[in-house]
């Protein structure tokens, strides 16, 4: 019988708490196999450098050794790997216990971490230091190799598609000397599965239904500094699409009015992608057209002799559900309300996954969250859904400064500071100043998206801009005002925007030589304007559109006070046509743009110059800036016109440079007329059209987009100011 348990040799763990792990008590029949059990559970609590368990008569007593205790973790060596991510991934904290096992355990840790960042060669030895109180600081020795970077990509098993095109396909890359600011020729084994997938759906987007990727190997190089990675395909045969059909089992729902949202035709190469975005339009017009719960499944039927697939689209019920809740989390600053208000599916709804997809494309535009993700559980019953939107918030505020070159503004510097959710209101605001060899501003605006939480975009301006336009026109001109906005939806596509402004203007240091007509432009003038803007946007995107199209109609009354009197009307568009379908790259793309604009005094009152249309530079390349329409031929001074109309053809297309350079060039033809300005002696008004044809270069640089354009001007009258080269460069950092 044992009478008791002695512990002897701990320090900081109470004896309680060793008799705790004993599957002996005092009280107990001495039992071998217990003790030695009890041992053995001494040993792996980890608490225990050694421990040993003897018998004095009755008495048990347990002798230990404690493990000591980590004082501190430290890591030398390195320089690629910061410690905050180090200490993150290991297992050793300052006052945890240390044995020897976690610490090789945190050693492979961070070799592996290493691994994942291609330093396959990389060294890391422990060191142990001994102090007082039986503790001991972890010093983790490093010693980093260079990245193990990819020397080689193949192919085996492609025919369709040469090694250099899949090679752009992939994200794994081989190393260059120019992809020093990315990874991607880093060897990573994450990115390897991921380019599987990235060719599986490039060979579904050009017919092979049944292309696999079988194997993705990398073989490390004897000197460990390479890989030579190496993908095997099985593309199969390439097929045509060949029957096209929709069908619907939904009461009430006539699938042939939804044929027309197929973008599947017979006679084409089988694209999955487009079968995907067919179905997926099929079942959004069905929602929109009030069936909330069907489902679009696509049936391929192979005809493997003829190389040719069937589609139907199947059109059936799902099941029922309506919206019980909608929960929001990870919004630690952004107010539920900003993130609700973006929802286009409310509580009590039926369930449409079409108004989900949008609510939460709505919320990721919003820009305040580095990730937004929907997903939807079973609610208290059967037929009810908890929507359940996590967010990641991200930084909004943004310090910036910047330099470049433009030939419009020469030499330009700026700074800015803006915070676009203001408190988590989701208000805009931001104040910047610019200054530049031809032009210098500085303006504070501040926007509400959803003024009084109701469909209403309201703000202001204010702004001071001095402009140097002698090289145009002669004469240098102040700016200084501000503006009240309000704007509003009538839906996902259509917006309209209303402002007034008022601008004190003053037109000064005109050169002696100047046009008559310009120096009577002289002096101070105060413009009162009312303003509207309509637009029908149907873009795949606002920032680099590849498809859709775009039309703003723009109005601006001038005379509500003030000194100046006018009617001006502007009309543009733009239409995108994708040539990807045709030409196998996304950046294969036709931009046809067009501008119309008149400008008509009123009250009496002759316009300002200054208020008049321009015509060159930008708006049609081949001509300077306010180089192209009416001019005063004895000074050259430009005078600006009344009426305008402008048209571009734009060819983009990628060029033969890896993709991740940003390189894309551009081919065009720019047309433009401007007409209607002052009449006089020595007044050049011919609104005969103009056109410059040129080729173009642009680039997604680390330091912001260049633009450089060559271009002729291939009609144009003889007072016409012409431009070749055209450069623009602007930078954040």
């Amino acid at each position: 019988m044992i009478s008791a348990i002695e512990v002897r040799g701990n320090q900081r763990i109470e004896a309680a708490t060793v008799r705790s792990y004993m599957l002996v008590q005092p009280g107990d029949p001495y039992d071998a196999d217990r003790v030695d059990r009890s041992l053995r559970t001494l040993f792996g609590t980890g608490l225990f450098k050694d421990a040993t368990i003897t018998r004095n008569g009755s008495t048990l007593i347990v002798q230990v050794v404690e493990n000591p205790s980590v004082n501190r973790v430290a890591f030398e060596g390195n320089r690629k790997v910061s410690d905050d991510v180090l200490q993150a991934a290991i297992q050793l904290r300052p006052r945890a216990v240390f044995t020897p096992q976690v610490a090789q355990a945190d050693r492979q840790t961070m070799l592996d971490l290493y691994a994942r960042r291609g330093r396959f060669g990389t060294q890391i030895e422990p060191k142990i230091i001994q102090l007082d109180q039986n503790r001991v600081d972890v010093v983790f020795e490093i010693k980093e190799s260079d990245a193990a970077l990819v020397s080689r990509v193949s192919f085996v098993g492609n025919t369709a598609f040469s090694d250099s095109k899949l090679k752009e396909i992939v994200g794994t890359r081989e190393q260059a000397w120019y992809r020093f600011l990315s990874d991607s020729d880093t060897y990573q084994p994450e990115r390897m599965n991921f380019d599987r997938e990235l060719l599986r759906r490039y060979y579904q987007r050009h017919g092979y239904a049944d292309a696999e990727v079988t194997g993705a190997s990398a073989e490390l190089s004897p000197s460990r500094d390479s890989f030579f990675v190496t993908y095997t395909i099985n593309e199969g045969p390439l097929y045509h699409i060949g029957k096209v059909d929709v069908t619907s089992s939904v009461r009430n729902l006539d699938a042939s009015r939804l044929r027309d949202r197929s973008d599947v035709d017979p006679g084409e190469v089988y694209d999955g992608d487009a079968i995907e975005r067919s179905a997926q339009a099929i079942q959004d017009e069905a929602n929109l057209r009030g069936f909330p719960f069907v489902e679009v499944t696509p049936k391929l039927v192979r005809h493997a002799d003829s190389k040719i697939i069937d589609v139907t689209f199947e059109i059936a019920d799902g099941p029922r559900g309506y919206v019980e809740r909608i929960d929001i989390t990870g919004n630690t600053r952004t107010q539920d309300r900003v993130i609700r208000r973006e929802m286009r599916i409310a509580e009590g709804d039926a369930f449409n996954a079409t108004l989900v997809r949008r609510s939460r494309q709505r919320i990721q535009d919003l820009g305040y969250f580095s990730s937004v993700n929907i997903a939807n559980s079973q609610g208290s019953e059967a037929d009810k859904v908890l929507l359940n939107t996590q967010v990641v918030e991200r930084a909004t505020g943004e310090v910036s400064l910047g330099g470049g070159f433009s030939t419009d503004a020469g030499a330009l510097a700026d700074i800015s500071l803006r915070e676009r959710n203001i408190l988590g209101t989701g208000i805009d605001a931001r104040i910047g100043t610019q200054i530049a060899q031809k032009s210098s501003q500085i303006d504070l605006s501040v926007t509400d998206p959803q003024f009084l939480d109701r469909n209403l975009t309201a703000g202001f301006d204010l702004f001071a801009v001095r402009r140097n336009l002698l090289d145009y026109s002669g004469y240098e001109e102040r700016r200084y005002g501000g503006a009240i906005r309000i704007g509003y939806e009538f839906n996902e596509h259509l917006r309209q925007t209303w402002s007034y402004s008022l601008i004190r203007r003053n037109v000064f240091n005109i050169d002696p030589n100047a046009s008559i007509y310009i120096k009577d432009q002289a002096g101070v003038s105060v413009l009162s304007q009312i303003s509207q803007t309509i637009a029908y946007d149907r873009r795949d995107s606002r920032l680099e559109p590849r498809s859709g199209w775009i039309t703003r109609f723009g109005t601006d009354f001038a005379g509500l006070g003030g000194d100046v009197s006018y009617v001006r009307l502007k009309l543009d568009g733009a239409y995108y046509i994708p040539l990807e379908q045709y030409l196998g790259d996304q950046n294969y793309v036709i931009a046809i743009q067009g501008t119309v604009g008149t400008l008509q005094p009123t009250g009496g009152k002759d316009e300002r110059i200054i208020d008049r249309f321009f015509l060159g530079g930008d708006n049609l390349r081949g001509f300077a800036t306010a180089g192209a329409g009416p001019r005063d031929i004895s000074t050259k001074d430009s005078l600006g016109g009344r009426t305008m109309w402008t048209q571009s053809t734009e060819f983009r297309f990628p060029l033969p440079v890896p993709d991740e350079l940003g390189l894309l060039g551009r081919t065009f033809v720019d047309i433009g007329s401007l007409s209607g300005s002052s009449s006089g002696a020595n007044v050049a008004d011919d609104g005969s059209p103009r056109v410059g044809v040129g080729v173009g270069i642009s680039w997604r640089s680390p330091m912001g987009l260049i633009n450089i354009d060559l271009a002729q001007a291939v009609v144009k009258k003889s007072y016409d100011e012409t431009q070749v080269f055209r450069f623009g460069f602007g930078t954040r950092f």
